[in-house]
Order: structure tokens, then sequence, then C-alpha cells
């Protein structure tokens, strides 16, 4: 039975790696394995895995027919909904998941909709932490569009979060009709979720915006939206993160309580013992203490899995078939992915399901307590950690002390306090769980301090991770089993192999996905200079630090040789602050205005001046633009650093946000040089660039657009598609694509995009 139940996981899986889901027809497949496993004419394995597979099958397509039509893409559509969840608030914007009810046109059954502030506020209201409220029916004018997000290399895929989720469309509320309140649905959904509104209202209101108070108001309702981003990096580097939400150790330690303290009283009573037996009324109140919880956090995906995994443990307990635990695990895994088979898309279920089969294979009856839960702690640490460098590249070396501490404050005694301050209305328990939390933030900022907190390094490859994990079984095995110590070399690969860089003579470079914006990363074999860090998206997230850190980290980069901020500019200058304070930074070059806060941050910032130019691992570059005369009266799109890259007899022209005048201006100096294989469209393809002379001046085999998903500005217009279509050019857009990757080497030139690389079916960008 746990062979079966694991081939019909790895059929689930199967299907989430296809680029095209296959016809809705194969769907019949899983009925003729279903009716081929309880007849038992084929053996168990192929037909569970089959079973899987067209069970995922099924449901993909039924989610995907929950997306919004094509057509209905940048149109005004009224509608009628109601506010489903908690809204989320910040300086610019409410956000939050809306159910159409009605409207002119069919829309999906769930929409994530940003109300901007200036469109429903002339201030933000100081009292509220949001502008709508749970189970508010609203008539709304909104303009939609299909799922979309951008596509990076080792990114977050924003396109899978939102299928999982069931969230079929995105989009804003437009001012164009006036917002009207209708009134309110009165579901017990609704109701729940108005009870976690006013426990996260209450919190905010006792504690104040501290970061105590965020981390207590993820404990007790899940809303993790009040964790600010330098906390996040803290739980990271500490090793800590699993702990500040409700995740799956605090819901099993809750229903687990509740569990003992229901069989407890139970065995007090004869009269209810005989009725039911106290084992039994455990295994109930665990199933319910779990829910509860789970329905307090939201019913938010990862709570659901512990949920299902409790719920089946507990199932067993009841049926008296308390089975071995690697069928116990495999049933669990089965169970959450027949509920949700987009769970294996997110780290947390490979982390969460690792941890507990490496604690039932690391356990021993026969050790004392303390000793045991040393030899887990060093079991997860280690046995996780080949997992935690391919999906994050880095691992916190200081998380076995941080969580030494840290799970028995949070999980015994910080959250019991948070549920039961959401529960009575005693302020010294919430003051008392913010005392705590905060003093053990104290702790955690000393323990990332501490000299190699955090080990950092590239992504491993896939096959020398499951390597390395093959290692720590081995590694971790029970005595007996030789040359233990061995699994050791199996872990060498994912750490000593170096991440693959350009040959000499060779430059790789991607333009990154970073929405309407520009970052440009160019590799050598030794250096990496970055042209552009891509926009701000608020006031507490950037590209910077959302986009580019993770590539950077993930390829191994540590330094960046040189930075190239083309122009004063938010979205092409937003994230360099972020890359400045994470990483190390040779040079600044730039056009930015003197007094610009980016030159305090640089070491060495100087000014972009054309016939600049330098050599790095036999890859030339050379700055074409600006010609260092008067700025006075030029348009700063005008005045950005146009560098050229040359390596193996190809180039790429680098562009940036000039306009017609400055193309002239390069064409007229540098004609014969302007020339390049490869161009970075100028100002995203706006109608007031690429024009006829330049292109005819530059002659790219290739171009690059580098543009958001149908932004505002009407980016690429359609006269320069045409203009480039006349032209035979072959065109790639980020949009479209993904980050695209150019290779120019003497062999010639190589130029794809992410999204081809890593296709997957719910990708609908190039369809």
């Amino acid at each position: 039975m746990t062979l079966a139940l694991l081939a019909f996981a790895a059929g689930i899986l199967l299907l989430q790696l296809q680029p095209e889901l296959p016809g809705a027809g194969w769907a019949s497949l899983g009925a003729l394995g279903f009716v081929f496993l309880f007849v038992r004419t084929i053996p168990a394995f192929p037909a569970a895995f089959v079973i899987g597979f067209c069970w995922a099958l099924g449901l993909a397509h039924l989610r995907l027919a929950d997306r919004l039509a094509p057509g209905l893409e940048g149109r005004d559509l009224e509608v009628v909904g109601v506010v489903a969840g908690l809204a989320s608030a910040d300086e610019r914007s409410v956000r939050f998941l809306f159910e159409p009810e009605s409207a002119e046109a069919p829309l999906p059954g769930k929409i994530l909709l940003s109300w901007y502030r200036s469109a429903r506020f002339e201030e933000p209201d100081p009292d509220s932490p949001s502008a709508v409220h749970p189970g508010e029916r609203w008539r709304f004018s909104v303009r939609l569009r299909r799922p979309h997000g951008n596509f990076n290399p080792h990114g977050f895929d924003y396109e899978a979060w939102l299928l999982e989720r069931g969230i079929g469309a995105t989009g804003y509320i437009r001012p164009k009709a006036q917002p009207l309140l209708l009134g309110s649905r009165g579901s017990p959904s609704d109701f729940i979720e108005r009870i976690r509104e006013k426990i996260r209202d209450r919190f905010k209101q006792v504690l104040g915006e501290t970061p105590a108070s965020g981390v207590l108001a993820a404990l007790a309702v899940g809303d993790q939206r009040s964790i600010t981003a330098e906390e996040w990096r803290l739980f990271s580097r500490t090793g800590v993160t699993h702990l500040m939400s409700i995740s799956g150790l605090h819901v099993t330690l809750v229903s687990g309580l509740f569990a003992w303290l229901a069989g407890a009283l139970w065995r007090r009573s004869s009269a209810l013992t005989l009725r039911l037996p106290a084992r039994k009324a455990a295994a109930a109140a665990a199933i319910v203490a779990a829910l509860g919880y789970t329905l307090i956090a939201g019913f938010a995906v990862p709570a659901q899995r512990t949920f299902w995994m409790v719920t089946v443990v507990a199932a067993a307990l009841w049926s008296g078939r308390i089975a071995a635990p690697a069928r116990t695990l495999a049933l669990a895994l089965a169970v959450v992915l027949a509920f949700d088979p987009w769970a294996v898309l997110s780290p947390g279920f490979w982390l969460s399901f690792g941890a507990v089969a490496l604690i039932f294979f690391v356990a021993e009856e026969s050790q004392l307590r303390w000793r045991q839960a040393i030899r887990v702690q060093w079991a997860i640490t280690v046995g996780l950690a080949p997992a935690a460098l391919f999906l994050f590249s880095q691992v916190s070396l200081v998380g076995p002390l941080a969580n030494a501490v840290a799970i028995p404050a949070v999980s015994a005694v910080v959250t019991p306090l948070a549920l039961a301050a959401a529960v009575l209305p005693w302020d010294a328990l919430l003051e008392a769980a913010a005392w705590l939390m905060q003093w053990l933030l104290q702790f955690l900022e000393w323990c990332a301090s501490l000299p190699a907190a955090l080990w950092r390094q590239h992504a491993p490859p896939l096959w020398s991770t499951l390597l390395a994990l093959a290692g720590v079984v081995w590694l971790l095995a029970p005595r007996g089993v030789p040359w233990r110590a061995t699994g050791v070399a199996l872990l060498v690969p994912a750490i000593a192999l170096p991440p693959p860089v350009p040959p000499p003579g060779e430059a790789w470079i991607t333009t990154l996905d970073v929405g309407q914006g520009l970052a440009v990363l160019v590799r050598t074999a030794n250096r990496t200079l970055l042209y552009d860090a891509g926009p701000a998206f608020g006031g507490a997230s950037d590209s910077g630090e959302r986009v580019i850190a993770p590539v950077l980290r993930a390829l191994g980069v540590e330094h960046v040789a040189a930075m190239v901020m083309s122009h004063d500019a938010m979205d092409h200058a937003g994230g360099a602050a972020s890359v400045l304070e994470n990483f190390e930074v040779g040079e600044l070059l730039s056009s930015l205005p003197a007094g610009h806060p980016l030159l305090a941050l640089a070491p060495a910032a100087r000014r972009c001046a054309a016939g600049d130019a330098w050599q790095w691992d036999g890859v030339s570059f050379a700055v074409l633009h600006p010609d260092g005369t008067q700025a006075a009266g030029r348009k700063p799109n005008d005045l950005s650093c146009v560098v050229k890259v040359s390596a193996g007899g190809r180039s790429m022209l680098l562009t940036s946000d000039i306009e017609r005048p400055a193309e002239n201006a390069l064409v007229t100096r540098y004609l014969a040089s302007v020339q390049s294989d490869v161009l970075l469209v100028p100002h995203h393809g706006s109608r007031t660039s690429s024009s006829a002379g330049f292109l005819a001046a530059v002659r790219p085999a290739v171009a690059v657009v580098p543009v958001g998903y149908r932004n505002r500005f009407g980016h690429p217009a359609p006269e320069v598609l045409n203009r480039f279509s006349a032209s035979g050019i072959r065109l790639l857009r980020t949009d479209r694509d993904g980050a695209v990757t150019v290779r120019l080497a003497r062999d010639g030139i190589g130029a794809s995009g992410e999204r081809d690389r890593r296709p997957r079916y719910w990708h609908e960008a190039r369809r």
C-alpha cells in the first residue's frame, strides 16, 4: 500500500511538470486505473500512478477553465461581489480577495483586487488597517487581467501561487464609477473572517505597529502581512521562519494539546468511557482542534496541509489500525495531494514532509528525551540543508541554536498566549506575549550577528541535490549500517562544484523580468556587471530585494564588479539601494544628478561618459553615451548611459531609455561602431524610440524588449513592433518570454526566454 500511495503522489507530480495539459479525455484513464486497482488485474503501483496523474489532470482542467477570458482583459467591467478575506493595507493600496456574484460578463470565482488609496481616500485612515471588511458586498468598476507574474531564473512563480489558490484574475478598482457598499453576505466563512479581523485589529490597537504585534497576529490568525521584510530577513538568517506563522508545528501542537486534555477528562467519566473509548475521543478532539486553528488561519494552504496530516493520524488512532510511520506519512502525503495537487509546487510542502520523515527516521524510543531532541534537531538541520540550498541558496548555521530557544518559546508559550489573548479580553495576556516575543527577537538578532551565521552559495543542480539527500539518509542511518560517515562524500558535489560561468571571451547577458522597468546582468568568466536595478514596488519592496538578489545568490555571485545606473528614473534605479546594501559593489557608473542618495551608498561613483572603455576576461565594454556635453535642457531619458558589450566577435547594445534625439546623436558619432548583433530595445519599445534610421544603423539580428505585462503605457507600441517585424529582427519580450538570456560567443549568438527553458501548463503568456 505504501508504494501505491507514493505512486499516486508521483503521478500528481508528473502532471505538474508538464509544459502543456493533455486533453481532458485522458482523465478517463484514471477511472480505468481505479477499476484495475480494485480488481487487481495489474499491479497497484502503475494503477495508482495513472490515477494520480489523471486526478491532477482533471482538476487542472477545471482550474484553468475558471480563468478570465482573454477578451475581457483591459476592459472596465461593472461587478457586484463579496470581500472574501482579510484585506491587506499599505501606504499605497488595499488588497483583498473578491468573489463576484454578478457582472456584465462571466468572471472567475475568485479575483484578487487592489484598491489604490488615491481612489478611495484623500488621506489614509489612521484608525482602520483596511478600507474594506470581510463579508461586505460591493459594486465596483474593475479592470482585470489573466494571472501573470514575473518569471526569472530561481525566482518565485506567482502564477503557480495564484493557480493553487484558485484565483482566476487580478486587477484593480477603477474610479470610473463610484464604489458602492451594498450590505453584507453573512455566510459562515464571512463570520470567521470577521472574527479574524477583529482579533488582528485588537492586537494592533493594544500593541501598536511593533514587530511583536505583527508576529503575534501571524501566530493567532495567520495574517503574515504585518511582518516587515526586515524581520523576515532576520528569521531567514536564523532559520526560524517556520515558527513565525501558523505552521505545521503549531497546528500539530495545538491539536495534540486538545487531544491530551480531551483524553484526560474523558477518562474521569466511566459513563463516557463506556460509550466511547478515551483514545477515540482524543482523536476526535485532535481533528476538531486542528480544524478550528486552520479556520482561524483563514484556511490558508500551508495550514490545510497540516490539518489533513493530523486528520490521517487521528483517523488511524480512531480505527485502532496504527500503521508503520512510513505508511502513515505516505497516506498523509496522498491525502494532502488529493485535495491540493498543486502543493508539490510549494517549497514548504517538501520541507515539512521532509522534516517529518527525518523525525521518523532518526527517532529511537530507547534514547533519553534530551538526547532525542538533540538528535532530531541535528537530523533536521543536516537533512534539509541540501533542499534549502537548492531552493533558497542558503542555510542558517545558527539555526540549531536559534531553534533550541525559539521552538519551545514560540510553540509552548508565545503561541498559547496569543491564542488565549485572541479569545479572552485580557490585555495582560497579549502584553506578556509581546514582551516575550520582543526578548526573542533580540536573541535572534544576537544569533544573526554571530560570525558565519549564514552559509550562502550558488543553487546546486538537481542531480547533486538528490545525491546529497541520499548522502544525508546514509549519514543519519541507524547504528549498524556500515560506513555511515561516508555519506558525507555524497554531499560534496552540491557544495564544492562551482556554478556554471561563461568561458573566457564569452558573455552571458540576462535581461531580468522586473515588470515595467529594466535590470540586466552581464556575466563574464570572473566578473558581473549590473545594468540598472529595476523598479520599486512600494515603500517596503523593490526589484533589488525581490528579483535581483535571489538571482545573484543562486548564481553564486557575491561581488558585483560594477553597477551602471543609466539615468534617474524609479523604474530603472528603484532596486539599486537594496543591491548596494546586500552585495559588495566595486564601482557605480551613472548619469544620476549630483546629490542623488545612491551616490552616497556606492563605495566608488563616477559619471558615465562616452569614450570610457574596459575589458574583463576577454570581453570588451564601451560607453557610447552620454557624450559629456551640457545636460541642461536634455530629457533624463536622453542622458541614459549606453553601453556596448562585445565578446567573441559578437555584441549587444544596452540602450536603457534613450529616445530619438539620443539615437540620432549615437548614429552621428558612432555610425561604424553602433552596429550590434543584439539590441536592448530603447525605452521599452515606446513610439518615441527605435527610429527607422537607428535600426538601420544598428542592424540587429535579435532584439530584447524589457516590458511589463499589459503596462499602462502601451509599450511596446504597435508601430515599433511593425518596424522590427519588417526588418526581419527576431524579437523577445520579458512580458511574454520571462527573463531573456543572450550568450555572445565565437560560435554564434544564443537567445532564449526563461519560459521556454521551464515551460509549465499554467503559463499562458506565450499563448
